[in-house]
């Protein structure tokens, strides 16, 4: 596996998800009014297809600052593809999280 990063940046979390065609949504059935439940990235095409509900930005980093989140993302593959690797971690694991 490439080089991974760990970001909370909004732009440069909405930049690297939008480069590779994906979405900020939700896992359906999660949550309550208000609150949009478990976060996820959505790639079209790919498993999250049935589970997933699309929601928008200021919802999805909402949740995502009320959590105190960040984004573990890999820009490329070993072989030099862009990666859609994205995994939602609490801040506090591994270290601080870089901007």
């Amino acid at each position: 596996m490439g080089q991974a990063f760990k970001t909370t940046d909004h732009e440069a979390i909405r930049q690297w998800v939008e480069e590779r065609g994906g979405a900020p949504a939700r896992v359906k059935g999660t949550g309550s009014k208000g609150d949009p439940g478990l976060l996820r990235i959505d790639f079209p095409g790919y498993s999250g297809e049935d589970s997933l509900e699309a929601i928008d930005w200021d919802e999805w980093f909402a949740k995502f600052e009320e959590n105190e989140l960040a984004l573990l993302v890999q820009e490329e593959t070993r072989e030099g593809e862009p990666s859609r690797f994205n995994k939602l971690v609490r801040r506090s694991e591994e270290g601080s999280a870089s901007s």
